[in-house]
């Protein structure tokens, strides 16, 4: 009981010091109910500045100001602003939001003041308060969530140019491609009037033409989604004619600028010469690269002839490591795990390997930025005629 005595006495000296310090601001400034309510609510624990701020006038019988000094009656012509909202609401598909607000400096300069002036701390900023109301309006009205985390939607409300502006978050997108038709290159050639930047000649894709791996992936999410750019972060790569079999190779994709983020994905698509596998929406796409082993085919032509015995020293490549230089700067290490190996002429023989990724096959049989190498070991000059994947395992 004497607790409870106590509280409810500090609670009501608090009281009567708040509004002490409210008739102050008030005969210095005009003020309306949501921002004066707004310098007391946290400390009373209230959840409406607006009826905290009436309580306050009706207490000292003061009318509520026509213009206030601080917000300049945008608390009270909020419905406008959200109308803005509302219209860009229509064009997409979301579950959550978020709003932000740029105001006039000296709106935040006069909040700055009253609250330096009257030692006034621990409460929302007037820029705060904004946001904050104007995203219950609108989660009431549309029945969306705030998300302070990974909203899909952001709104941005100029205040100051009376302009409603949205930022989408990017849709991430992973998979797996089969490609059992040689003559598909895996990326795309870019816009030539952008770029890739994106324009109006490409319709904000940054490619014109979809005649690539790249192409029909990001054709296929422009017509699901909506969205602009399709940026791809491929898990190793291969050549025009190379083929991607077994389990396909994985990829991850960001789709900016998204409209739709809802629609149903089915495990598998043919897509015109390539098939996806395991297309499923993710939260990001991992930071750091994915280490992954392939599992490769390899067709080769030597300059001199060649026997089995000499075949037999390509086993030496699982014993040492592989040093790969990009660009003769940037090195690292890769091993090869498993060889298989048939000669079909004198001059011509086949592999199969198990490799780490990141390791450039036509430089590990001829020699560019690849050592030891092929024809290093076997002393014979060696042409990489074609080389195919049939698996690519990732290790994370």
């Amino acid at each position: 009981m004497m607790i409870q005595k106590k509280s409810k006495i500090e609670k009501n000296v608090g009281i009567v010091q708040i509004i002490s310090t409210a008739k102050q601001i008030i005969n210095e400034f005009d003020l309306c109910e949501d921002c004066l309510g707004r310098l007391f609510a946290k400390n009373l624990s209230l959840t409406s500045n607006k009826l905290l701020g009436k309580r306050i006038n009706k207490i000292l019988n003061v009318k509520p100001a026509s213009k206030c000094y601080i917000c300049k009656n945008i608390l009270s012509n909020l419905e406008s602003y959200m109308d803005k909202m509302l219209e860009i609401d229509k064009e997409y598909q979301y579950s959550t939001f978020l709003v932000g607000a740029k105001l006039q400096p000296s709106i935040t300069d006069k909040d700055d003041i009253i609250r330096s002036k009257f030692r006034l701390r621990g409460i929302d900023s007037v820029k705060t308060d904004i946001t904050k109301q104007i995203g219950k309006k609108f989660a009431k009205k549309t029945r969306k969530k705030i998300d302070y985390r990974l909203p899909d939607l952001t709104f941005t409300i100029d205040f100051k140019n009376n302009y409603c502006d949205v930022s989408v978050r990017a849709l991430i997108v992973y998979g797996r491609y089969q490609k059992k038709i040689r003559g598909i290159p895996q990326k795309q050639t870019r816009c030539p009037s952008c770029q890739g930047r994106g324009c109006f000649s490409c319709k904000f894709h940054g490619i014109s033409e979809f005649n690539s791996v790249e192409g029909k992936i990001s054709e296929f999410l422009f017509h699901k989604f909506g969205g602009t750019l399709a940026k791809i972060t491929w898990i190793g790569g291969e050549e025009k004619n190379s083929l991607v079999l077994g389990n396909g190779r994985p990829f991850f994709v960001k789709l900016l600028n998204p409209n739709k983020r809802k629609s149903t994905l089915s495990k598998k698509y043919s897509l015109n010469k390539i098939t996806i596998t395991n297309f499923r929406v993710l939260d990001l796409i991992p930071k750091e690269p994915l280490p992954f082993l392939s599992n490769i085919s390899i067709s080769v032509n030597t300059k001199k002839k060649m026997g089995v015995k000499d075949l037999k020293k390509i086993q030496e490549l699982k014993k040492i490591p592989l040093i790969v230089s990009d660009k003769g700067y940037k090195k690292a290490r890769k091993f090869v795990y498993k060889i298989q190996s048939k000669m079909n002429s004198s001059n011509s023989f086949s592999l199969k390997l198990t490799i780490d990724g990141g390791v450039p096959i036509k430089g590990l049989v001829e020699g560019k930025n690849v050592s030891p190498n092929i024809s290093e070991i076997l002393e014979n000059q060696c042409v990489c005629k074609e080389f195919d994947f049939h698996g690519i395992k990732l290790l994370n």
